[in-house]
């Protein structure tokens, strides 16, 4: 480089704190803290918080397929429900397990990510700490997930084969099992065993309408609280449901929450959400109980 222009470069860089300090000096320093002021704030916002986000998320139709291939690949559709031992029936209908969009728990999203979070009404903010247990990862958290949803599908085959046995229906040598892709977590159970029941019977229950709800199901057939019910309801009518089986412990968060469009049934039991189910079918649902505020 010239002589001349290095000393240009190095009498311009000298000079840049003056001409900052002059910079300021001119517009005050109301101005000058506001800046920094600004400047503070972006960075806060960018900085990871310590919240999980949650959204509306996919439904599946237990009546129908899954695809059990690969990510990323066009993989294998299977029934989500696979009854052997037994001759099945298909349903005109369809029956919608719901789930919820969780963001944040492999890494923390950012605070400006939760402030946007916290502002829409079709989303959800927690304390990460609410979601993820403290001292588990991530990691643990979705092998725990994986590990609830697999004691949900055995508790719904056996709920629902029980079921059916109480009705008079011979179900001895028949196995249910289901495929499923990426759904973790035990609050399918109920729609699960509604499904594997609706596959065993000959009748339409769902007389072609679309039904969506959630819940656990226990080993006596209780149908238990569950989490994100309002983005589960929300999630559900989105993909085409007008009736939604909440489980009755949820009631306090489903009343006055429920979207347009969409009639919620509030249910304890599997004899309940049959019942329910079969009502809905025969356009009798307008005399099921909604949930109601204590």
């Amino acid at each position: 480089m010239p002589i001349m222009h290095l000393k240009r470069v190095k009498f311009a860089v000298s000079a840049m704190p003056s001409r900052v300090i002059r910079y300021f000096r001119v517009r005050g320093l109301r101005y000058s803290l506001g800046l920094v002021g600004a400047v503070l704030c972006v960075v806060m916002l960018c900085m990871p918080s310590g919240y999980v986000t949650e959204g509306p998320g996919p439904t599946r139709d237990v009546l129908g397929t899954v695809d059990v291939g690969d990510s990323g690949d066009s993989g294998d559709a299977r029934p989500m429900i696979v009854v052997k031992g037994a001759k099945t029936h298909d349903d005109t209908g369809r029956l919608l397990l719901t789930t919820v969009n969780s963001y944040g728990i492999d890494w923390p999203p950012t605070n400006a990510e939760a402030l946007l979070a916290w502002a829409n009404p079709h989303a959800g903010v927690l304390p990460r700490e609410a979601v993820i247990p403290p001292g588990q990862s991530g990691e643990d958290y979705t092998r725990t997930a994986k590990k609830e949803m697999t004691g949900a599908q055995d508790a719904a085959s056996t709920q629902a084969l029980r079921f059916l046995a109480s009705r008079g229906m011979d179900t001895s040598g028949v196995t249910v099992s289901m495929n499923v892709d990426e759904i973790g977590g035990p609050s399918a159970g109920m729609m699960y065993a509604l499904g594997a029941i609706d596959k065993l019977t000959e009748a339409d229950e769902t007389g072609g309408r679309t039904i969506a709800g959630t819940g656990t199901i226990d080993k006596d057939g209780k149908v238990g609280a569950i989490g994100g019910i309002r983005l589960k309801m929300i999630g559900a009518r989105r993909d085409g449901a007008t009736w939604f089986l909440a489980p009755k412990d949820n009631c306090g968060e489903v009343v006055g929450h429920v979207p347009d469009g969409l009639r919620d049934v509030s249910v304890s039991n599997l004899s309940e959400a049959y019942d329910a189910l079969v009502a809905i079918g025969q356009g009798r649902g307008d005399s099921l109980p909604h949930c109601a505020a204590e």
